[in-house]
């Protein structure tokens, strides 16, 4: 993984298509609930539209980059 700085930066702005994220993270963790309350107390927030499934959460990092947390549900192939 490379990080560059970049020049005249806008933050993303989820989900409008004019103000893209750079990148997207998934982090794999084993309960939503306990691994949600951790990140909103380092400062992300939950992003409108995500409506809390159970496999998946959209949030926003401080500055504005969307991360979601994902759980081993969300890899399973849809039936």
């Amino acid at each position: 993984m490379t990080f560059q700085r970049v020049g005249g930066f806008r933050p993303p702005q989820w989900p409008d298509p004019d103000r893209p994220a750079q990148m997207h993270v998934d982090v794999m963790v084993d309960d939503l609930d306990v691994a949600e309350a951790k990140v909103l107390a380092l400062g992300a927030t939950l992003l409108e539209g995500s409506d809390k499934p159970i496999s998946y959460r959209v949030y926003a990092d401080s500055v504005g980059h969307p991360f979601c947390l994902i759980t081993r549900e969300s890899l399973k192939p849809s039936k």
